[in-house]
């Protein structure tokens, strides 16, 4: 499993409410992916998001989240720096 990044876009803003909305129902699909998010991160105006999940692979990501009709920008693999070692 990898650490991997979505960046996304919105068209309309969306509210922290509506996010976790979306996950809970979202929770089936990303599994079926073999996905599990770890954090959502979301701008103060609510138009862009950074996710971040733990998955098999980038391409894990990308198929879940155009099931479940989340747009996206990119979705890459990352490595985690811990800043504090």
């Amino acid at each position: 499993m990898v650490r991997v990044i979505a960046e996304r876009v919105f068209p309309e803003p969306v509210t922290a409410e509506a996010l976790e909305a979306a996950g809970r129902e979202g929770q089936s699909c990303l599994a079926a992916h073999r996905v599990r998010h770890l954090r959502t991160l979301l701008s103060p105006d609510g138009l862009r998001t950074i996710c971040e999940y733990e998955a098999p692979d980038a391409e894990s990501v990308r198929q879940a989240s155009t099931r479940l009709g989340l747009p996206f920008e990119r979705i890459w693999t990352a490595r985690v720096f811990d800043s504090e070692k």
